[in-house]
Order: C-alpha cells, then sequence, then structure tokens
C-alpha cells in the first residue's frame, strides 16, 4: 500500500517587508504593524512545534516568513535550531536568498523554496507585483551551484487559465525542479479574491504535472472546507497534503474525514491527525540549548499538548 503524509508549514513572523501579494494575508496586515519585531514568534515556540511535528510525524513543508523578518544571522540561528530540535534537514521559504547565505545555512538544509504563485505574466502584475520572477530564478541557479533542491509553491485561482499549465510544465523542466506545492486559492478577507478555484480544475493541474513529472514530488494543499478533494488529489498524482491545522482541529470531523479520504484512496498515512502516543518532554533536555531555553520550549510544549488534548474532548463529546 502507497503511504501519504501531513506537512506543516512552520510561520516564524507574520510580517512582510514587501505586503503587497493580493492573495495574501500579510497583505492585509503590513500597514497595522508598527515594530515588525513584534509580529514574531518567540524562539521557544518555534522549536516547541518542530519537536511536535517530529513527535506527531508531522513532516515539516518548510519554514516559512515574510520578506525582511529577520536578519540573516537571526534566521541562520532558527534554522540551526530547528534542524537541531527536528532531526532533519530543512526546506526554507523565506523569500529570495542569495548563494553566500545559502552556502552558510547548507548543513542544515534540504533546500529552497521559491513562490512562485502564478507564471501567468499578467496575473502576476496583479497577484504578486513585487516579486520578479527574475529573483527567484536565480536563487535557483545558486542551489544549483550548491547541491541544494528546489522546491516552488503555485497557487491555483489567482485568474490563470488551462492554458498556463504547459508554461508551468516548462519552467519545471528548466529549473529541475524538486518539489512543487499547489494551493486552491482560499480567498482572505481584505483581499481582492472571493472565491476559489473549482475541484476539478484543481485537479487537472496535478494531474498533468504528474503526467509530465512522475518523480516529482507533489504537495497538494486543500482548506478544511476542501478536505474531502485529499482522496482525489491522491490519485491525480499528489504524494502529500498540507494546509490543515493540525493542532486546532486535532481528531476533529474534519482531521477524521482526511484520514477516511487517504483509505479510500488506498493510501496509508504516516503519522496521525487522530491520536497520539504520550510524549515525554524531558526529551527537550538532551538538545544543546541553554537551560533557560529548554525550559521555556517544554512550557510550550506543554501548552501545545494541552490543546491537542482540548481538541481531542472538545470534538469526542460533540
Amino acid at each position: 500500500m502507497r503511504t501519504t503524509h501531513f506537512e506543516r508549514a512552520i510561520f516564524l513572523s507574520w510580517y512582510c517587508s514587501v505586503g503587497d501579494c493580493s492573495f495574501c494575508y500579510m497583505s492585509t496586515q503590513k500597514n497595522l504593524i508598527q515594530d515588525p519585531k513584534k509580529a514574531r514568534r518567540r524562539m521557544e515556540s518555534i522549536l516547541a512545534e518542530a519537536f511536535l511535528c517530529k513527535k506527531m510525524g508531522w513532516k515539516i513543508e518548510f519554514l516559512s516568513a515574510g520578506y525582511g523578518s529577520f536578519t540573516m544571522p537571526e534566521l541562520f540561528e532558527i534554522v540551526k535550531s530547528v534542524h537541531e530540535i527536528y532531526g532533519e534537514k530543512l526546506w526554507l521559504n523565506v523569500g529570495v536568498l542569495g548563494e553566500k547565505i545559502l552556502e552558510n545555512m547548507k548543513p542544515y538544509l534540504e533546500g529552497a523554496c521559491g513562490s512562485v504563485e502564478t507564471l501567468n505574466p499578467e496575473v502576476r502584475k496583479i497577484a504578486c507585483p513585487s516579486k520578479p520572477l527574475k529573483d527567484i530564478e536565480y536563487m535557483f541557479t545558486a542551489c544549483c551551484k550548491l547541491g541544494l533542491k528546489k522546491a516552488m509553491t503555485i497557487i491555483i485561482g489567482l485568474g490563470e487559465t488551462e492554458k498556463d499549465i504547459p508554461v508551468l510544465l516548462d519552467f519545471i523542466k528548466k529549473h529541475a525542479i524538486d518539489k512543487i506545492t499547489f494551493y486552491a486559492l482560499n480567498p482572505t478577507k481584505g483581499t481582492i479574491y472571493t472565491k476559489g478555484p473549482e475541484t476539478g480544475y484543481y485537479l487537472k493541474w496535478v494531474k498533468q504535472t504528474r503526467e509530465a513529472f512522475p518523480d516529482l514530488e507533489i504537495v497538494t494543499g486543500s482548506w478544511v472546507e476542501r478536505n474531502d478533494e485529499i482522496n482525489r488529489l491522491l490519485k491525480a498524482g499528489a504524494d502529500a497534503f498540507t494546509k490543515f491545522p493540525s493542532i486546532k482541529l486535532f481528531n476533529s470531523p474534519y482531521a477524521q474525514r482526511i484520514e477516511n479520504e487517504i483509505s479510500q484512496a488506498g493510501f496509508r498515512l504516516e503519522g496521525s491527525l487522530t491520536r497520539r502516543d504520550p510524549i515525554d518532554i524531558s526529551e527537550i533536555d538532551q538538545f544543546s540549548f541553554s537551560k533557560e531555553l529548554k525550559e521555556s520550549i517544554k512550557k510550550k510544549l506543554l501548552l501545545y499538548l494541552k490543546q491537542l488534548e482540548k481538541s481531542n474532548v472538545r470534538w469526542a463529546s460533540a
């Protein structure tokens, strides 16, 4: 039986210095944030989430942050620390990074992800006007030089059409992309978008990409209201899924539906969204962090575990 898994993106901040991507939540927040440093997560929160992902069998999709959220030394320390606690190399999705920065972080990285979003030039002018595609391509070139893998994200429903599918396939081939994440547009309040794509249209992008690239790693994002698509997305060629609030909705009817969808598709889920084994927080002591940081991670981890248990009880009694 084939296996699939859930990938959880770990967000590092809610600020982006670009902040004009018309579909993005961060674009609605930029003018509300007086001090970008206050929009960051604390290190203990990030590390507790990474440790929880490890114990729950959830893969880290990537570490994600908006442009200008951290200095490079700060970002390096986060990547190094998450790598230590998670135990695997990481994908990084924090905007365009230069060759030197990538080289410094290479011991801890699987690769870098470019938020391409759309390859239709007219749609890009509206959807992400301040993110030149050539800059992302430059980063991919740097990854090739360093032997790092390359990933990209695409959002379906921004205004592109099926005629853009061959453009995507050419781009994947040109840059030897190793991993792609497809998202079905989830309209965010305060943006110009009001409707996501039809399921059949979304499936065409995944199916044709899989047919063109049998070995490409494909991850698909379906929001809570669309998680009945997962069965068909897996059959269309997806390897894994993302964009599910796995802590908040642990063991909820939504989580149970996802696991049923996976089973119906003939797949086995690695890890679980509905059950967990006991987690020993004393394992945090084995890491090289300061005593103060270890204690802070434990406290945050306990809060996450209580949230899982609260969600579990809530949905079990519903």
